[in-house]
């Protein structure tokens, strides 16, 4: 079995952990609760980590804002 970084860059996967806790802070939520939020509803493996190129060119503010909407839109609760 292929180990996460394998899959996904180093970069990536450093991209989603800032999401995650900056996402974390956001909601006053703990990161492992995000972590899981993200993972089961496919917005981590689906657009996250997906959209890195363009994503990590943004603002801390924009990027927790984007994923914040997209959450809403799918009704993703924290």
């Amino acid at each position: 079995m292929e180990n996460t970084e394998s899959l996904y860059g180093k970069k990536e996967l450093e991209f989603a952990i800032f999401c995650i806790e900056n996402i974390a802070v956001y909601f006053g939520k703990d990161p492992q609760q995000v972590y899981k939020v993200l993972n089961e509803s496919g917005i981590l493996h689906e657009y996250i980590i997906p959209e890195y190129e363009m994503l990590h060119t943004q603002s801390k503010e924009y990027i927790v804002q984007d994923i914040a909407e997209l959450m809403a839109e799918r009704g993703v609760n924290l």
